[in-house]
């Protein structure tokens, strides 16, 4: 009778197929916990079992679901909403319409976003204006300065702004500045270490490093911020750096940005004290950092944030529900167009009932592979009867929502997957007649840089293009 032999090395290979097998099995039970949308979880369940170790390493890099983590105590919530002056307004009251009420109160209930009356906003259309106005307000700081960029690039306007903080900090201003670890990837320590050598905070947001590279490399800080003083903010679209300012090989950047005095400068201090206590374990509270504020303005503004932690998604929900509450008219401007299916299904919803939908993205994008994905989009938009414009001045990097004369919003949030769904992001959502027209005019200004696509034209495209499109659409969820 022969005997059956297993060698050492025998023994190795099954011991290290078990562990990977139970490994496996283990996770995809993880995945079915969490409870996500049933797709997600089947199509993670499919790249676990069908890709050996490569599913597995794609899972720990994009797969995880930090939602039910949080970014700051209930206890220090506490103190920041204590911190804040403004006494709450009975949104019943507010002279708006039943459905910015709607939105004001949705706002509220997912994350307690106070909603503060009587702003001034003053809205930039280009680098230029934006940083001018900035560097100004810089030199004006009596106390503190709060800087925070997904891009903050050690170039001529990055240099600029680091020369002047530090020749502030010089003069006792506080200064504290949050940047995105790989949005900075290619900035050198040493240009962060100056500002660190006088005296100015300076640290990453969830920095990149073994072994928390797997958990931490998809979830960006995508915010583009500053808080002055307690009374000057700004929020948009546009980083520090050269391109924003100047003709790049894109030519030039057009980008959307606010600066806001009065009560909803608390609100972005808010946003940044949550952060700075995420990183650093200090809570940025009290009237130093809240003073008391006078209402200078018509505008009324929640500051609305949200990013992998926390219970809801709040941005995409005000999106959703700000698109369909439109009646007349819905002006989006975006430079990655990636929806959720969500998204895609109440954009079509409202240009099928007649109200006048229309889409501005980037004719050039920075990303081929993002420029793909949007394009994937564009016949199902077409066939809805949404007006689809292809920006031809340049890269538009802009991300905003205008509608009915009454609301529009500014900020870093991109109308994608990973801006709903993977990054840490910050919008204003505003309320004001004559400042939502002044966004529409800049819309319209915008559209003698475009050209409409016409649908009988978009469907005669290359069938190669058209698969290109269809192929790089299955990635949608993780670019």
């Amino acid at each position: 009778m022969t005997e059956l032999i297993i060698h050492p090395a025998d023994w190795l290979y099954y011991a290290l197929y078990l562990i990977y097998a139970i490994t496996i099995i283990g996770t995809i039970i993880v995945v079915i916990l969490e409870n996500r949308n049933p797709v997600k979880s089947i199509a993670w369940i499919v790249v676990l079992i069908s890709l050996p170790f490569v599913g597995l390493i794609f899972y720990l890099f994009f797969g995880q679901d930090f939602r039910r983590h949080r970014m700051i105590s209930r206890k220090s919530k506490r103190k920041l909403r204590k911190g804040d002056f403004y006494p709450a307004v009975e949104i019943s009251k507010l002279n708006l319409s039943e459905d910015s009420k709607q939105l004001i109160r949705l706002c509220s209930s997912m994350g307690q976003m106070t909603f503060y009356p009587d702003n001034e906003v003053e809205i930039f259309i280009s680098g230029k204006e934006k940083f001018e106005r900035l560097i100004q307000d810089i030199n004006r700081a009596h106390k503190y300065i709060h800087i925070q960029y997904y891009i903050f690039e050690n170039d001529k306007l990055g240099n600029k702004i680091r020369d002047l903080l530090i020749a502030r900090a010089k003069e006792g201003i506080e200064i504290r500045v949050i940047y995105d670890d790989v949005g900075c990837w290619q900035v050198k320590n040493r240009f962060f270490n100056e500002m660190k050598t006088h005296g100015i905070e300076v640290y990453p947001f969830l920095e990149v490093t073994f072994p928390s590279l797997a958990n931490r490399i998809n979830y960006r800080n995508h915010r583009k911020l500053v808080v002055i003083d307690g009374k000057v903010g700004y929020i948009g679209g546009l980083n520090i750096a050269d391109r924003y300012m100047s003709e790049s090989k894109l030519g030039f950047w057009r980008d959307t940005h606010a600066r806001i005095t009065g009560p909803a400068v608390h609100g972005l201090q808010a946003s940044f004290s949550v952060d700075w206590s995420f990183i650093r374990k200090e809570l940025l509270a009290g009237p130093d950092y809240f003073p008391p504020t006078t209402m200078c303005g018509n505008t009324g503004i929640q500051i609305v944030t949200s990013g992998p932690i926390g219970q809801w998604s709040n941005i995409a929900l005000g999106f959703l529900r700000a698109i369909s509450n439109a009646k007349r008219y819905l002006y989006i401007q975006t430079p990655y167009f990636l929806p959720t299916e969500a998204l895609l299904k109440v954009m079509q919803t409202a240009a099928l009932s007649k109200v006048d939908v229309r889409l501005m993205i980037p004719d050039r994008s920075d990303s081929m592979i993002l420029r793909l994905a949007t394009f994937s989009y564009v016949s199902q938009m077409l066939k809805a009867g949404v007006k689809v414009y292809l920006y031809q001045g340049g890269f538009l990097h802009a991300k905003t929502i205008v509608s009915d004369d009454e609301f529009f919003t500014i900020g870093s949030t991109n109308l994608d997957f990973r801006s709903f769904e993977h990054n840490f992001e910050g919008n204003a959502f505003m309320y004001d007649k004559e400042k939502a027209i002044e966004m529409k005019e800049i819309f319209f200004k915008d559209l003698e840089n475009c050209q409409r696509i016409k649908p009988s034209v978009w469907r005669r495209r290359p069938t190669w293009e058209k698969f290109k499109e269809s192929v790089v659409r299955l990635m949608s969820p993780v670019l």
